[in-house]
Formats: C-alpha cells, sequence, structure tokens
C-alpha cells in the first residue's frame, strides 16, 4: 500500500501545484482587481462563472484524452493514443471558432441574461470579450495537458502553468494599475494579462508535444481520418462535457440567483468562491491522478490494482482537504479581508467560507471517484448523474432556500454543499460496485452509449 501511496503522491504533487498556480494566480489577480471596487469584483465573478460554462462545455474533449490516453499508454499502443489526440485536436478547432464568434457578438447579451446592473453591463463587456479569446487557448491546452497526464507526465503541466501563470500576475499589476512602464487601462488590463498568459501555456504545450516528445511518441506524424476512432472520442467528449457543462449551468443559475441579492452579495459569493478554490485544488489533482493510475492499469488489464489506486488516491485526497478545512475555518474573516475592505462585503464571504470549509470533503469525493469512474470509461453515468442531481435536486433546493425562506446568500451555499454532498456519495457508491473483474480498455468498435463491461 505504501508503494501505491508514493506513487499517487509523485503524480499528485505536480498536479496540486499546476492547479495551485492557477488558483494562487486567481486569488492575487482578484485581490489586485478588487482595489477598483466591489464591481470589478462583480464584473470577474459573473465573468468566471461564464467561462467556466464555456470551458465545460469542450472540456469533454480534454478529459477524454486524458482517460483515452492513459489506457493506451498502459497497453503500450501510444500510436493509437497519438491518433486519438490528432483526432481531439480537430474537435479543438470547430470549439474554438464558436467559442470566438460567441465572444466578439455575444458578450454582452450574456451579461443581460444573468440581470446584471446597467453599470457591470457597460464596464464588463470588454472584459468578458477578451477573456473568451482566452479560452480559445485555454481548451487546447486542456487537451496538450490530458495527453500528457496520460502518459503519467504531471510535470509538464506544472511548469506551463506555473510560467503562465507568473506572466499574469505581472502583467495584470502592470497593466491594470500602470506599473513597469506599461499604460493603465484598468480591468480591461487584467482581461489582456490572462490572455497573454494563456497565450504562453499553449505555445510550451505545443512545443513539448511536437518538438520533445516527437523522438519517443512520433507526435508529428500524418493521422489519417478514422470514422471508428472519430465517433468514439466525438462521443465520450460530448458526454463528459455535458456531464462539466450541466454542472456549470447549474453553477450559472445559482449564480444568477445571488446576482439578484445586489453587488455586495455577488462580490462576497466572488471571494468565498475564490478562496473555496483553493480546496477544489487538490480535488482536481488528485482526480486526475485517479483517471491516469484507474486508466493505466485498465491499459494492463490488472483492473483490481486500478481499483485500489482509486481508493488510494481518495484517501489521501480527503486528507489534504481536511487539513485544508480547518485552516478556512478559523481564519475565514482575517482571509476575507485580503481582498476587500468593505466590511459587509467581508463579513458575509467569511460567513460563507466557514460554511464551506469542511463540506468541501464532499466536493473531494465527487471529484476523486469521479476520477476513477473516467479511468474506466463510466462516463454516461456521470452524464446521467449530473443532469438528474443538478436540475431536480440543486436549482430547486437553491431557489427555495434562497428566495423562498429567505435565507440569501447563506441559503445558496447551503444548496450547493447539499448537491455536492449527494453527489459525491452516488459516485462513491457507482466506483465500489462495479464489477472490477470484467473490465477492459476502451476500443473504438464498443458502443459509445455504453459503459465498458
Amino acid at each position: 500500500m505504501m508503494k501505491n501511496w508514493k506513487k499517487i503522491l509523485l503524480l499528485a504533487i505536480p498536479s496540486i501545484a499546476s492547479f495551485a498556480s492557477m488558483t494562487v494566480t486567481g486569488t492575487i489577480n482578484l485581490i489586485m482587481v478588487g482595489q477598483l471596487g466591489a464591481l470589478a469584483i462583480a464584473i470577474v465573478g459573473v465573468s468566471n462563472i461564464v467561462m467556466y460554462n464555456a470551458w465545460a462545455l469542450f472540456s469533454g474533449i480534454g478529459h477524454t484524452v486524458n482517460y483515452l490516453v492513459a489506457q493506451n499508454f498502459g497497453a503500450n499502443d501510444m500510436k493509437k493514443g497519438v491518433e486519438r489526440t490528432y483526432i481531439a485536436f480537430y474537435l479543438c478547432i470547430a470549439a474554438c471558432l464558436l467559442i470566438a464568434f460567441v465572444g466578439l457578438f455575444f458578450s454582452e447579451t450574456i451579461f443581460r441574461i444573468m440581470g446584471s446592473s446597467e453599470e457591470l453591463i457597460q464596464q464588463g463587456t470588454g472584459y468578458l470579450q477578451i477573456r473568451f479569446f482566452a479560452m480559445v487557448f485555454s481548451i487546447f491546452i486542456f487537451v496538450f495537458h490530458g495527453f500528457f497526464r496520460g502518459i503519467g507526465d504531471t510535470k509538464t503541466p506544472m511548469i506551463s502553468a506555473i510560467l503562465g501563470n507568473g506572466l499574469m500576475i505581472f502583467f495584470t499589476s502592470g497593466l491594470t494599475y500602470g506599473n513597469f512602464g506599461m499604460p493603465e487601462i484598468g480591468l480591461i488590463g487584467a482581461g489582456y494579462a490572462l490572455l497573454i498568459g494563456e497565450i504562453v501555456i499553449f505555445l510550451i504545450c505545443a512545443y513539448v508535444y511536437f518538438i520533445r516528445l516527437h523522438l519517443a511518441y512520433e507526435t508529428r506524424s500524418k493521422v489519417a481520418f478514422d470514422r471508428a476512432e472519430s465517433k468514439l472520442i466525438l462521443g465520450e467528449s460530448g458526454k463528459l462535457g455535458m456531464q462539466e457543462f450541466s454542472m456549470s449551468m447549474a453553477m450559472f443559475v445559482f449564480t444568477a440567483f445571488v446576482t439578484r441579492l445586489g453587488t455586495n452579495a455577488l462580490a462576497a459569493n466572488e471571494i468565498a468562491l475564490n478562496v473555496m478554490s483553493f480546496g477544489f485544488m487538490p480535488a482536481f489533482a488528485f482526480s486526475s491522478t485517479a483517471t491516469i493510475l484507474v486508466g493505466q492499469e485498465i491499459g494492463k488489464k490488472r483492473p483490481l490494482d486500478a481499483k485500489k489506486y482509486g481508493t488510494g488516491t481518495a484517501i489521501i485526497g480527503s486528507v489534504f482537504l481536511f487539513i485544508l478545512g480547518i485552516v478556512q475555518f478559523f481564519l475565514a474573516e482575517p482571509i476575507a479581508k485580503i481582498y476587500t475592505d468593505d466590511i459587509e462585503v467581508y463579513t458575509l464571504a467569511s460567513k460563507l467560507i466557514m460554511i464551506s470549509a469542511f463540506l468541501q470533503l464532499f466536493d473531494g469525493l465527487l471529484n476523486f471517484y469521479a476520477g476513477g469512474l473516467r479511468g474506466i470509461g463510466d462516463t454516461s453515468f456521470l452524464l446521467r448523474t449530473s443532469l438528474i442531481l443538478g436540475w431536480f435536486f440543486f436549482i430547486p433546493l437553491a431557489y427555495v432556500l434562497t428566495f423562498v425562506l429567505g435565507l440569501s446568500s447563506m441559503g445558496a451555499w447551503i444548496s450547493l454543499y447539499s448537491f455536492l454532498a449527494v453527489f459525491g456519495i452516488a459516485v462513491m457508491i457507482r466506483f465500489y460496485k462495479r464489477d472490477w473483474n470484467s473490465l477492459k480498455i476502451k476500443e473504438a468498435d464498443i458502443d459509445i452509449n455504453k459503459n465498458i463491461s
């Protein structure tokens, strides 16, 4: 068991550092932007939710590459892994054209749909447009990172993320406030800083994939169109993308509810979400680790070892989240004060942080075991559960607690973690109820609408 835990940590720690750099960058950027006032915080908060939805819709491409490449790597069939990655790139091109089009022509409309104030719309539309353009590179980056992690390389995503995010911080300070001899262009500058950082990460990943890894995996090979493989990639990407999109749209509605509570409530909500993203960080990292190890063991035809790795990853990840929860619970108000000196905003934000401190363990369970299920290709279950719980449990409960019972932001967050708790437990039960002895590698000739059996 100790050998397994060491392997888990060697993969997870670089992923934690990678996600940590993103989280820290988001936190520092929000703190810097926060000095522009509550309106700027609110604009960033709403934009983050919009971009999460845009990313989620196409995130299935990266998730699919991650688990299929992990299985191919375990089976020592990386020729197929590279072929599948190229098919994913073609899907990325189509996705990015759509994202750029929506960002250019519909950013203002999106703010209006969310019920934003006229002032927020006027000052936030340009910022949101830039965020959409940055998302074009993010989609490709997620596929590159999915490939790297699939072959067990979690260091390249870490290095590229740290370098790119470091530049984001530098340019946010420079372009927002005119530091380092740069022009002072306020919130728009923060948007450009993010775009620059994403471009740099993309270029680093492209170099590693097409240049550094070519000798080992022939990553610059011409890939002929394969209808069966394309159908598999499209189907799996659709299911995993719709699962993430279902959750992100539910969060979109959740934020729309909070938006109607006023600018201060929205600002407090964004601060709390940003703080809680430090919990999402190890959750995502260990989720990715579970996908890698479970997928690779399935490729090696060792399903019972895959199950053990999934369990070990969940245990270690939960310990990380529990320790983090202790810190967040007892330091909730001092942490919230870092973001703003508005007493109404930081008081509410600190209460939301305290609610979430230990409940985020359920979010961890959801991520850890969902990562394991992705590793075996059990994507249909994740999609069905996300749709049912998100739209028939979470959203109705959020509306009742927030508006009918008048609990405002507190009610909204109680509903959020009730949803994560039920979802996390459901995914964990599914993981252990699978017939692990019968699991096999995902092949293109398998009906993409069925789980591996």
